[in-house]
């Protein structure tokens, strides 16, 4: 698996050079990634509150293409579990990979939204619901198994040691956030009353669980930073997953206080919008802090030399979280700077988007992302 490198505890000598022949066996949980930030550039740009008129036609032809890179991938992960079940064991038991997992949920959410808001001017709008109601299903169900299953393997199995917090960590902690900022979509088409509610309410207790869960997390990276030092060059990226929860939890507070009105009665329809612009606001301040601190990370990263690695799909999802974020902030408030910081952080993802885009196919093409992992070499886990 290369889209993230792996940190074990040994130290490796120099692993040969990669084969050319394509295989599954080092296809791991991670390059649900490429989905996860080809579909939040269609759904982060019919988001966005200026209005162009070529934007909503492109939008439509990135969903397609993130809607085949998720089908393309479930077939071959399933080809990976059934050729080799034992390597796919070895990444639930790999402390660098096992994280991961939680991209399968947010790919699913990911493209069942944009099928939601984009894909419905392709397959029309009954059918587009309906592949939503399944994709989000399947996404929240696997998105709260890995919130439970992946921390329970960090305490039994991996056990991590002291000062190694890495960012991934926040991965399946951050997919029922993903599931509670796209879970407003389907609220409307629901029965009004009981059905509408429970959803409404079903996605802020998940926007609770990720958030009090992301508190615990966050703090530890950021101590392990300023005890260890930077991150190795290739895992520098990984910096921006921390966008994600931040800019994720903004969007859902704004997507939840935009249905509520039609989901729950006085007053608390009135607290949510209120509740969307109060937190909104400050969260987003944070993220506009971390996305400088990381920024600076990554320029001193390359400085000394480190290469495009598929952890470079980092820059996508989390920052397009941010432009979803910011656009829901700019429509409850009415703001022209956040309408301009969302447009602004949106040239950003695209620029992030086509650049890594273009190295991955050329990295699939010579063969380099799916040889073998080559392990680094400090030794910041240690296994049980």
């Amino acid at each position: 698996m290369a889209i993230f490198p792996q940190v074990q505890s040994r130290v490796f000598a120099l692993a040969p050079a990669p084969q050319r022949i394509p295989s599954l066996r080092h296809l791991g949980p991670n390059w649900y990634a490429t989905v996860m930030g080809t579909a939040i550039v269609a759904t982060a740009g019919v988001a966005l509150p200026v209005h162009v008129p070529w934007l909503r036609s492109a939008c439509v032809v990135v969903w397609a293409l993130s809607a085949v890179l998720l089908g393309v991938l479930l077939a071959a992960r399933a080809g990976h579990w059934i050729l080799h079940r034992d390597q796919a064991r070895d990444h639930l038991l790999d402390p660098a990979v096992a994280p991961f997992h939680g991209c399968l949920s947010m790919a699913l959410l990911a493209v069942g939204a944009g099928t939601l808001l984009v894909g419905r001017d392709v397959i029309g709008h009954p059918a587009a619901v309906a592949v939503d109601a399944v994709l989000f299903t399947a996404g929240t169900v696997t998105g709260l198994a890995a919130a439970v299953a992946i921390p329970y393997l960090m305490v039994v199995r991996h056990r991590p040691a002291p000062g190694t917090a890495s960012p991934v960590w926040l991965l399946p902690l951050v997919a029922p956030m993903v599931s509670a900022a796209v879970g407003p979509l389907l609220v409307p088409e629901l029965p009004a009353g009981q059905w509408r509610e429970a959803l409404l309410l079903a996605c802020y207790a998940m926007f609770g669980l990720s958030l009090l869960a992301t508190l615990v997390v966050v703090p530890l990276v950021f101590a392990r930073l300023v005890h260890q030092g930077p991150l190795p060059l290739a895992l520098t990226p990984t910096l921006f997953l921390v966008l994600g929860p931040l800019g994720q939890s903004t969007t859902a507070v704004n997507q939840l206080a935009d249905v509520a009105p039609g989901a729950i009665g006085a007053p608390y329809a009135s607290a949510f919008g209120a509740f969307a612009v109060l937190y909104g606001v400050p969260v987003m301040g944070f993220a506009l802090l971390w996305l400088a601190l990381s920024v600076a990370m990554v320029v001193r990263a390359v400085r000394r030399g480190m290469r495009f690695t598929m952890t470079w799909w980092g820059f996508t999802f989390p920052v397009g979280t941010c432009v979803t974020g910011a656009a829901g902030l700019a429509r409850h408030t009415g703001l022209t700077a956040l309408t301009w910081l969302a447009v602004a952080l949106y040239a950003l993802l695209v620029a992030a988007w086509a650049f890594a885009g273009v190295r991955t196919l050329r990295g699939l093409f010579s063969g380099v992302l799916l040889a073998a992992p080559q392990p680094l070499r400090s030794a910041t886990v240690r296994t049980t």
